[in-house]
């Protein structure tokens, strides 16, 4: 009997280990894993550190060294990195969930973070606060969900009711929003629209004392961009940026940006743009604030080059969705006055004139950074980080400053340079393996060996096993919200 035992314990130790094994879970005994022969991309400046082998313990980057030098720890997890690159985790600067809004049950957001994960972004920042994403926020913090490191916006300052939002339409209840905001933990103000001006103002004067930064969006005709760069507020999506870039005897004084994409009217200015304002925008946008998130990608791919409803369903995230979403999309996308309505060249102007914004930024000094603006218009988060990426290569940044935009620029945004952002040593092991160099072609980041987030190793083939899991459970988890009464 002592005998059978003894080999029935033998067998389920070794189908353990070998399950381990095959998903890239097993953890060492020492608890260290060592990235062999692996070219490294720091981004402390554009190089590759050829045949590195990095050490990681305890969630920290131990030890970063020549393969030949550097001596691995003879329990360590061995993770082969030949003819592989090693880059910081990603991070995507303005997201959403799909289960912030009423359509979606709540319970899928753990899941949800880990589409993020398995995509190799490791730090997220949500652009419209709400009070589960702040418990979420805590809950990776503390190890309990496999997730991003979460940075969280306050639900969104706006002059008309949008959804999740503080309504402000006094300076008082802009000031109270920002103290209810910054009292409740929430990491940054989030602005959006139809705020008039002197509310603004209120607004960035009480966040100054509050001491929390105000982020989000401009407005062409309420708070512009000349008035959020005068409060060094952080813009996204180039919001107002097409209007300060108008001839001066342009027939009208609003374009296309935010809100006023719907108007196939607005997008007549576009044959109205003065090119040589564009360095001078973009210097005072980099002088007043240096950190930009343009959501090219979104803008670009949504609305200014034509999406087949084959080339949507060919789409590796068009799974994740329900039926009835992926079919009220492909309609909009059919009968959208502002598909079917603008003329291609005027949304060719209008792309051209966005990546030429992007670029004069990026030559200005600026500290561009990548955001997908997910999940909407059948964009997944994850997996729409990597065109972000290739979205601002193609704005003619170049690869290394569009992964810069991805990695450490968004850390030195949030102050954490020190601590993630590049491959040093001390650092925390957020990381991506991929399959080839991202610095000799961006695009490289859509083909992943794996991803450590927090110092575990997650094999792709174990993150791809989480993403045909994790597809039926988000799609299947909608439900028609209901009508109020």
């Amino acid at each position: 009997m002592r005998k059978k035992l003894t080999l029935i314990t033998a067998i389920i130790v070794l189908c353990v280990s070998s399950f381990a094994s095959a998903t890239g879970r097993y953890k060492a005994k020492s608890g260290v894993i060592a990235f062999v022969g692996v070219n490294v991309i720091p981004m402390d400046r554009e190089r590759v550190l050829k045949d590195q082998t990095v050490i990681i313990r305890d969630g920290k980057i131990a030890d970063i060294g020549d393969t030949k030098k550097v001596k691995v720890p003879k329990d360590a997890q061995r993770i082969d990195g030949k003819g592989k690159y090693l880059i910081p985790g990603l991070v995507d600067m303005h997201t959403h969930l799909l289960s912030d809004g009423d359509e979606y049950d709540k319970a899928i957001a753990p899941d949800e973070l880990r589409v993020m994960v398995a995509n190799g972004v490791t730090t997220v920042r949500f652009m419209i606060g709400t009070p589960e994403l702040l418990g979420l926020r805590l809950r990776s913090a503390k190890g309990e969900i496999v997730a991003p490191t979460i940075y969280v916006a306050s639900p969104h300052l706006t002059g008309r009711k949008q959804g999740n939002d503080f309504v402000v339409t006094t300076e008082e209840e802009a000031r109270e929003a920002v103290r209810k905001s910054k009292a409740a933990g929430y990491d940054f103000i989030k602005v959006t629209t139809f705020i008039d001006a002197n509310v603004y103002e209120a607004a960035i004067d009480e966040a100054a004392k509050q001491g929390i930064r105000v982020v989000g969006h401009a407005d062409r005709e309420y708070v512009t961009a000349p008035r959020a760069w005068k409060a060094k507020q952080q813009i996204d999506h180039l919001d107002g940026y097409m209007e300060q870039i108008l001839r001066d005897d342009a027939p009208m004084k609003g374009s296309v940006s935010d809100l006023y994409m719907s108007d196939p009217k607005n997008w007549e200015s576009l044959d109205h743009i003065d090119e040589a304002k564009i360095p001078l925008v973009a210097k005072r946008s980099v002088e007043a604030n240096p950190f930009s998130n343009p959501t090219q990608h979104f803008f670009k791919n949504s609305f200014g080059l034509p999406r087949s409803e084959e080339s949507i369903r060919a789409q590796p995230d068009f799974r994740f969705y329900p039926e009835k979403v992926q079919l009220q999309w492909l309609n909009w996308y059919k009968r959208a006055a502002v598909i079917t309505r603008v003329p291609a060249e005027r949304k060719a102007k209008w792309i051209d004139a966005r990546n030429k914004l992007i670029k004069a930024i990026h030559d200005a000094g600026g500290k561009l950074m990548a955001g997908s603006d997910t999940p909407e218009f059948l964009w997944l988060y994850g997996f729409a980080m990597h065109h972000e990426l290739k979205a601002l290569r193609d704005a003619g940044i170049g690869n290394y400053a569009a992964l810069a935009a991805g990695t450490r620029n968004p850390h030195e945004f949030f102050g954490t340079l020190g601590k993630a952002g590049t491959i040093e040593k001390g650092k925390q092991a957020d990381l991506v393996l991929l399959n080839a160099d991202p610095l000799a072609d961006i695009t490289a980041t859509y083909d992943r060996a794996g991803v450590m987030l927090k110092g575990k190793w997650y094999s792709q083939k174990e993150l791809n096993g989480w993403l045909d899991e994790i597809a039926p459970k988000i799609a299947g988890a909608y439900h028609e919200p209901k009508k109020a009464d």
